[in-house]
């Protein structure tokens, strides 16, 4: 078995050394899959010595800040060419417990789609503002809403896709961003019948550095909903 994490990175020296050591940890089989997009801070050089020492860490170099969702995008194919079964997104900033990876490669078997789900057994978040959960409680609510999504947590990013699940979606026709990424991500793999299956995770707020959290990702996120909705009605119309 091949599973690659893969992890967007920007300004996170601070973090890049310690989650490398925790990731790799959980399994034998993981790897590591960096998508660097040119950070000021030093984050991309860190990441080039910590590969220097481990073959089970890779890393992408961009130019600039070119979006979440485009360096998912291209960390999937790069995973894709060197092989990789499954294909894990993972933040950079220890929001995500490493320790829950195993859970992942476990109900990933049975799935196509595992999505870490921080609202399938209530709110399990800690230390975010009052005004950023209800954003993101209601932006799931929203998506299911207008989408027919069965998902709790529409706008998670922390998820396993297996091999032929991303094969089966096309990355050439998947465009958006930010947390549209997360919901478009979703919504192919329910147009495609895929199973997905949503596993509890308790979402902690960052360790270092700075949220990547804006108004254009929200606003995008929001566009996106209805874009989608607009898609299942012309294709019902069309009996495709």
């Amino acid at each position: 078995m091949k599973a690659f994490v893969i992890i967007p990175t920007y300004n996170e020296k601070d973090n890049v050394s310690a989650l490398a050591k925790a990731v790799l940890e959980q399994h034998p089989d993981l790897q590591i899959l960096f998508v660097d997009d040119n950070s000021p801070d030093g984050t991309g050089s860190i990441i080039d010595e910590l590969i220097a020492g481990n073959d089970r860490i890779h890393v992408l170099h961009r130019a600039g800040k070119l979006g979440l969702g485009s360096a998912y995008r291209e960390g999937f194919r790069a995973a894709l060419a060197m092989g990789a079964d499954y294909l894990l997104e993972m933040d950079a900033d220890f929001s995500h417990d490493p320790g829950t990876l195993p859970l992942f490669l476990s109900a990933i078997v049975d799935s196509d789609l595992v999505i870490g789900s921080r609202y399938i057994n209530g709110v399990s978040v800690v230390n975010w503002p009052i005004r950023r959960l209800i954003l993101s409680y209601f932006a799931s609510v929203y998506t299911r809403w207008i989408t027919g999504l069965r998902v709790s947590d529409c706008t998670s990013g922390f998820k396993c896709f297996r091999r032929s699940t991303i094969e089966a979606i096309d990355l050439a026709h998947v465009t958006s961003d930010g947390y549209s990424f997360q919901i478009e991500m979703n919504y192919r793999c329910m147009e495609k019948g895929l199973r997905i299956t949503e596993i509890p995770i308790i979402f902690i707020d960052r360790h270092a550095g700075s949220s990547k959290m804006s108004g254009k990702i929200v606003r995008e996120a929001v566009t996106l909903v209805w874009k989608l909705r607009l898609r299942t009605i012309l294709s019902r119309l069309l009996g495709k």
